[in-house]
């Protein structure tokens, strides 16, 4: 799977030398991976937005760019060996 171009989504930035350049949540220093890395691991977006310095909106739009993105991805069978 590619990797998503976080530059079309106008929710996150990514400064040089604000958090090494890492695609952040705009106006905070929280990166998008950490986002991520703690849902996967359990967290609900509520324990995320008590955790981090985000918005139940920054969260709501973060997902909506990644499953508009996840639409677009073309979807491929591996070949069975």
């Amino acid at each position: 799977m590619s990797a998503l171009d976080w530059s079309r989504y106008a929710g996150v930035e990514s400064i040089p030398g604000k958090v090494s350049g890492a695609w952040v949540l705009k106006g905070t220093q929280t990166p998008v991976k950490v986002v991520f890395e703690n849902l996967e691991a359990g967290m609900s977006i509520d324990e995320v937005i008590e955790q981090f310095p985000v918005t139940r909106e920054q969260i709501d739009g973060l997902m909506a760019f990644v499953a508009r993105s996840l639409e677009t991805v073309p979807v491929t069978a591996d070949p069975v060996l």
